[in-house]
């Protein structure tokens, strides 16, 4: 990897990992790590283009087929492409199928950008990571394949004890939080050959954990909140990314459109 390299142009393709939940804005909308590390860029090159595709939900076929043709016909300089989780964690999936459609987008971005990056995502330690961490691995796995093969860079978050940490995770226990996020775009700034402002790795102080009764609070709280609806699209098949556009659609001028 080039030093100190330049780009021009970045496009994010994902989940809500990369649409930026749970790095809540003032004004509701959600910023994140790749809107992160775009104004990082953009304060590096003049005229320096951002789009982000990732809708959250999205499943890799969904990704694969929708995200990938439009994120490869914009030619950046930069693609990341993530996802493959949400698949995981599904009560019943095919991995097979995972990796031919990660496969699939990985050929198709790889050749159409000048540098494709792909990831290891982290994972929060508690009991549904250890249930679903064989999934995730051979995920990891097949993401490590794909890289060497066809020259991607991997950022390895899943590699990381303070994205273990529940410190890093929102109430929902799903996503980053602030914190979480701005780590994750020093890791790939770092990835990309970029001088290091911060050890993103750094774990957080040493604290005492919670007693049992704010324990059980937490839990009701993320179990009515967020765990019930989340089985409530699972039974009935929806998606908290139904009818959701694209969250930055078009490869523009960084300041030529509101990030969200």
């Amino acid at each position: 990897m080039e030093m100190n390299a330049s780009y021009t142009s970045f496009v994010a393709v994902g989940d809500s990992f990369t649409e930026g939940m749970s790095d809540r804005l003032p004004d509701g909308s959600y910023r994140g790590w790749a809107d992160l590390l775009a104004a990082r860029l953009a304060a590096r090159e003049p005229g320096f283009r951002y789009a982000n595709l990732a809708v959250r939900g999205k499943l890799i076929g969904q990704i694969a087929q929708d995200q990938a043709p439009v994120a490869a016909a914009m030619g950046a300089d930069v693609v990341t492409l993530v996802g493959g989780l949400n698949d995981t964690l599904r009560p019943k999936v095919d991995m097979g199928l995972v990796r031919a459609h990660l496969e699939a987008a990985v050929e198709l971005l790889a050749p159409s950008c000048k540098q494709l990056v792909l990831m290891r995502s982290p994972g929060r330690n508690g009991p549904v990571m250890e249930r679903f961490r064989p999934r995730m691995e051979q995920l990891f796995a097949t993401i490590d394949e794909l890289a060497a093969r066809h020259g991607a860079l991997v950022v390895d978050l899943y590699g990381a004890p303070v994205l273990a940490d529940p410190r890093m995770w929102d109430v929902d226990r799903l996503h980053l939080t602030a914190e979480g996020h701005r780590r994750v775009a020093e890791a790939v700034w770092q990835t990309l050959g970029l001088p290091a402002e911060l050890d993103w790795r750094t774990e957080l102080p040493v604290a005492e954990p919670p007693g049992w009764a704010v324990r059980r609070t937490q839990d009701l709280s993320f179990a009515r909140q967020h765990l019930l609806p989340w089985i409530g699209r699972r039974l009935t098949g929806r998606s908290s990314g139904d009818g959701r556009p694209a969250k930055r659609p078009e490869l523009q001028p960084y300041g030529d459109a509101p990030l969200s």
